[in-house]
């Protein structure tokens, strides 16, 4: 149970932190201190239900496809691998750097309607959240839910730790060093999993 845990915690840390309009966002309310409490909230709990649907509807697949859960393995394998060279690139390319934007705050329905349209109109979600997520959940087995639960978990983590902690995070994460270090980091971790789903090591 603490592998399953911890594998999908490490999952979903690994896929939310690469650098997106979404985090940007967070990272903009945390550092204005606005609305960051709902904002966060929406962005976690949208991950949830997300990360649900992928766990609880492939464990139904895969009973009703037997078929569809080797393909799946190749197929997030196969996404992992391009994943952690578009890290490896962005490491090697430097240069990056997550910048908040200075206009004001805005009303708290125009932030939340912002921060759900960054989450579910990005179609990149569905393939992490849904796909990818719900397919490496089926081999865990009868700890498919615990997976699922240490990503929901990550998901938490990561928002709340980014618009609370904003403030403390800006100046690192707009040096591009720390972004090249943190692609790296990504990029290993994405190598790790697609050798585990390929290899079974």
């Amino acid at each position: 149970m603490f592998h399953a845990v911890s594998a999908g915690f490490y999952l979903g840390f690994s896929l939310i932190l690469a650098i997106g309009a979404q985090n940007a966002f967070v990272l903009r309310q945390g550092l204005r201190r606005a609305h960051v409490l709902p904002v966060v909230l929406t962005c976690a709990i949208s991950d949830a239900v997300l990360i649900a649907l992928g766990v609880g509807g492939f464990s139904v697949m895969i009973d009703l496809i037997p078929w569809i859960a080797p393909a799946l393995r190749f197929g997030g394998a196969a996404f992992l691998i391009w994943y952690g060279a578009r890290s490896f690139h962005a490491m090697w390319r430097g240069g990056e750097a997550l910048r908040a934007a200075d206009t004001g705050a805005g009303s708290l329905r125009a932030a939340l309607l912002t921060c759900l349209a960054l989450t579910w109109l990005n179609p990149h979600v569905y393939l992490d959240t849904v796909l990818l997520i719900g397919s490496i959940a089926t081999q865990y087995g009868e700890n498919a839910r615990w997976f699922g639960a240490g990503a929901v978990t990550s998901s938490f983590v990561f928002f709340f730790s980014l618009g609370f902690g904003a403030r403390l995070l800006a100046p690192v994460f707009a040096r591009p060093r720390a972004w090249q270090l943190l692609d790296g980091v990504i990029g290993l971790v994405m190598w790790a999993i697609a050798a585990k789903l390929l290899f079974g090591t």
